[in-house]
């Protein structure tokens, strides 16, 4: 898995804290897709670039429908959205905080496996 410096990576616990939300409700997030998580040593991590404004990106949930449609897995989506790409100049989490949500997601569907 890439390993960014500029990213802390929340546990389920972090996250209710910093969504000022309940444990339920975290798990629901990251079931409809709203967030995207991986397991890191057994324990469920999400980047803390997934969070704006103390909620989900809003932007994530449609990319990470359109890569799991593509064919990715989450950890394979996790690595596509935090590493560089080359077409966007940036990492594709980087674009959508940019509000680049068209391009990363035309990239995305091009992708698929």
């Amino acid at each position: 898995m890439v390993t960014r410096s500029d990213v802390r990576w929340l546990t389920v616990p972090d996250l209710v804290e910093e969504l000022g939300i309940g444990q339920s409700r975290v798990r629901r997030l990251l079931e409809e897709r709203s967030l995207l998580g991986v397991r890191r040593d057994n324990v469920l991590v999400v980047p803390d670039l997934f969070i704006t404004d103390g909620h989900p990106l809003p932007e994530l949930r449609g990319t990470v429908i359109v890569l799991a449609d593509a064919g990715f897995t989450d950890e394979e989506a996790m690595e596509w959205l935090l590493s560089p790409e080359e077409t966007l100049g940036v990492a594709p989490i980087d674009a959508l905080r940019a509000g680049r949500k068209a391009e990363v997601r035309r990239i995305a569907q091009a992708l698929g496996f």
